[in-house]
């Protein structure tokens, strides 16, 4: 038995770990979190100053069994869990749960190497009580507004689970970017683009010095440049530089491989934590860009031998955020020497090149570059066209990451002066555009800029607004739209109207129609929860509780005493309130009002009101509309269903309908559901298939039925089965045969028996017992 135990949070690490250590050491894993509050009730007692009470989880109650019991067996126990708050928390609970005594040695590392660690069992420090004591108050505080708020949300929201406190503000920068889109006015205006050429024939590239705000401007600029003679009026040429960015922190890293690599935020960092666990690359979570000296020395050394001393620049730079801490040090390959890593799976090798090349990069000299400007003066007109190139003369760190492109624009040689002919010319109407959507990369970074979240919460924020539903992640096709259009050719002007796709999405977020509802009620009853500089004050708070002792009780009792009066106050909000009613306008048909709102099962417009003599007509609002924007047109286009997709001799009429359970089919009293086709456009040959092989699936599986009696007996995935007749959501009642009737052959079962099996009736048969065979004695 090994006289030393480390425990670590990931059996990937452990294995990795213990290579290092070698025989004398022993690591084991607590995988993750070992306690935590009960589930069943809050586990926190208000009363006595906000003491929460913790518990070995259900599923960690085999692990912290294994982990007792090595504890017993060593001399020494190390805890060795992750650096951050999360890591010093979980190394706590550890002490708590495996009775270990407070001065346990703690060790930390921000990479997974044999000098990382056997320098961390030579330099251990005991576990950091104000660490521990901010990420209390934050899972307190997380805790509280859970627990409390939840209820309120499923009373008064029809749709709403849970409204997290640092996930809420997330959730409403969403659905703010999607209302300022929704409110933008495009406005037009014509930018002028042309080719000129020189005597030599070579052309250059030109735009005009200014945009013009309609088409007549456009159209008299265009005519006096027909008689207009073009000469260069001057040539700026001047050096210019690109510097290298810093080495990645947690944001930036994962900012950079959605962008480059087309990663979502939450696979980047699964991806780095398995490079960090094989000791591939430093600590991932992490809001410091320094590097170690050895790391810039390794650096240096791999720069001058692959590109030689020019190309190297040593490079020390500082963390922006005042607060920054919990890491030693940027995100980087603990070995420098190593490009690439053999044996990687793909996506991780890319991830990995991606770190290695910006971390070499941010240690190299800058990229030297000449930039030209050239004006050419129009004789007829007070503008001027501008052409600008931009020629690399150092390459410096562009060898190693972010490479100019290869069709770096240079201009032909020109001097002032010289007279240049109009070679192609055009005016092109365009819009403005609203701000764009959040990309995942471009959530984290704004979140970031804000104080909302630390880098180990930035991928569970994104994901949890997806997870709950109140964010979808989109990609949506464009739509076409008509634009003006100004040509010169032959000395003709030439006007067309073409037209463009706009508004094409490519892995955006989407606000969902619950999102605008819980967004507006918390604003409007919990400004606190989805206050923005309220949400990075607190996280400010707990910065102060880890460096500057400040009791966590305090914070949470600021918290918590406010908030809770609003609970109460909520009591008394009504769900007319909540849901978002909007009033489209009237059906030109009917003459009642028309207006959307959200439900029990999701959005939808009605047609009347709820209190007319006749029921109001009901339809769910489907694919990308929502209560925000939807006009009146569209809604009532929701109204032209159910179709009629055609009649036949033998099924009679075929309609096409949306259901609670998504697009189907009906024919007579059965239904078959659309997967590929839409109800607007599935044609009678594509319907006729589909009923088809529903009727060939339905007689192959139907083992019996009854007259005048909608229960079946058919055949199941898991064996017959005995169907009440309802559908599903409806009461459906599935029965299996063999549970109840035994061996019984399903096709002699009567009615009264299925009747009598579907009221719960007959117990299910005990299984027999097996006959024990008789030992004869010798």
């Amino acid at each position: 038995m090994a006289k030393n135990l480390v425990i670590v949070e990931s059996p990937a690490k452990a294995k990795t770990i213990e290579k290092f250590l070698g025989k004398d050491f022993s690591v084991k894993s607590s995988i993750g979190h070992i306690r935590d509050m009960p589930k069943k009730n809050m586990g926190i007692d208000i009363e006595n100053n906000f003491e929460p009470t913790y518990e070995v989880t259900a599923d960690k109650k085999k692990v912290v069994t294994e982990l007792r019991k090595a504890a017993k067996a060593a001399d020494k126990i190390y805890l060795a869990t992750d650096e951050d708050r999360e890591g010093e928390a979980i190394a706590w609970h550890l002490l708590k749960a495996l009775d270990l005594p407070r001065d346990t040695p703690r060790i930390v590392f921000h990479e997974i190497t044999k000098g990382a660690i056997t320098n961390a069992i030579v330099k251990p420090r005991t576990v950091d009580y104000q660490l521990v004591d901010a990420q209390q108050a934050r899972r307190i505080i997380d805790r509280l507004v859970g627990f409390e708020i939840s209820p309120v949300l499923w009373r008064k929201i029809s749709g709403a689970r849970s409204a997290g406190r640092v996930q809420s503000p997330v959730m409403r920068l969403v659905v703010e970017r999607e209302r300022e889109i929704s409110d933008h006015t495009a406005e037009s205006t014509y930018k002028i683009k042309a080719e000129l050429s020189n005597n030599a024939g070579k052309l250059v590239e030109v735009k005009l010095s200014q945009d013009f705000a309609s088409k007549d401007e456009a159209l008299a600029f265009s005519t006096a440049l027909l008689s207009a003679t073009l000469s260069v009026s001057s040539i700026e040429e001047k050096p210019s530089k690109r510097s290298p960015k810093p080495p990645f922190i947690t944001s930036t890293l994962q900012q950079e491989a959605s962008q480059k690599l087309g990663f979502s935020v939450k696979q980047t960092m699964t991806l780095a934590q398995n490079l960090y666990r094989e000791g591939a690359i430093t600590y991932m979570r992490t809001d410091s860009f320094t590097l170690s000296e050895t790391a810039i020395e390794a650096a240096g050394k791999v720069i001058e031998q692959k590109f030689g001393g020019e190309y190297h620049t040593v490079r020390r730079f500082k963390t922006k955020d005042a607060g920054a801490q919990e890491a030693h040090e940027a995100i980087r390959p603990t070995d420098l020497s190593k490009p690439e890593i053999l044996g990687l799976e793909a996506q991780a090798a890319k991830l990995y090149a991606l770190i290695y090349k910006r971390t070499l990069a941010s240690q190299m000299s800058d990229a030297r570059l000449q930039k030209t400007q050239i004006k050419i003066s129009i004789s007829s007109r007070p503008e001027s066209f501008i052409a600008n190139g931009e020629v690399l003369i150092f390459p410096g760190f562009l060898s190693v990451y972010d490479y100019l492109s290869a069709e770096d624009k240079l201009l032909p040689n020109l001097s002032q002066g010289d007279i240049l002919n109009l070679f192609s010319f055009a005016a092109k109407q365009s819009f403005s555009r609203a701000k764009p959507r959040y990309t995942e990369a471009s959530l984290v970074k704004k979140i970031e800029e804000m104080g909302i979240g630390r880098p180990s919460t930035f991928a569970t924020m994104v994901s949890t607004v997806q997870d709950r539903n109140y964010v979808t992640k989109e990609t949506r096709e464009g739509i076409q739209r008509e634009y003006q259009l100004i040509e010169i050719k032959d000395q003709q002007i030439i006007q067309s109207q073409p037209s463009e796709t706009t508004g094409a999405e490519k892995n955006k977020l989407f606000p969902t129609n619950v999102a605008y509802l819980l967004t507006d009620f918390l604003v409007k009853y919990f400004d606190d929860i989805i206050d923005y500089k309220f949400t990075a004050k607190l996280e400010s708070d707990f910065d102060t509780i880890a460096t500057q002792n400040v009791p966590w009780q305090g914070v949470v009792k600021n918290f918590y005493e406010p908030f809770h009066q609003k609970i109460e106050a909520a009591a008394d909000i009504s769900r007319e309130e909540t849901h978002g009613m909007r009033e489209l306008g009237t059906d030109p048909k009917s003459g009642k009002p028309v207006s959307v709102r959200f439900g029990r099962y999701g959005a939808f417009a009605q047609i009347g009101h709820k209190d007319d003599e006749e029921k109001p007509v009901f339809a769910s609002l489907r694919g990308s509309l929502d209560i925000e924007s939807i006009v009146l047109d569209e809604a009532l286009e929701l109204f032209n269903m159910p179709r009629t997709v055609g009649e036949t001799d033998t099924l009679g009429t075929i309609k096409a309908n949306y259901g609670r359970f998504g697009p189907y089919l009906q024919y007579g009293k059965k239904y078959v559901s659309l997967k590929e086709d839409t109800p607007e456009e599935v044609t009678l040959e594509k319907a006729l298939e589909l009923i088809q092989a529903k009727e060939k699936f339905d007689a192959e599986r139907i083992i019996k039925t009854f007259d005048d009696s909608e229960i079946q007996v058919l055949n199941g995935r898991f064996g017959p089965y005995i169907w009440n007749g309802k559908k599903k959501g409806k009461g459906q009642k599935n029965i299996t045969i063999k549970k109840v009737f035994g061996d019984k052959a399903p096709a002699d079962l009567t009615l009264e028996e299925c009747k009598k099996a579907v009221a719960g009736k007959l117990k299910p048969k005990a299984k027999a017992k097996p006959k024990k065979k008789k030992v004869v004695k010798k």
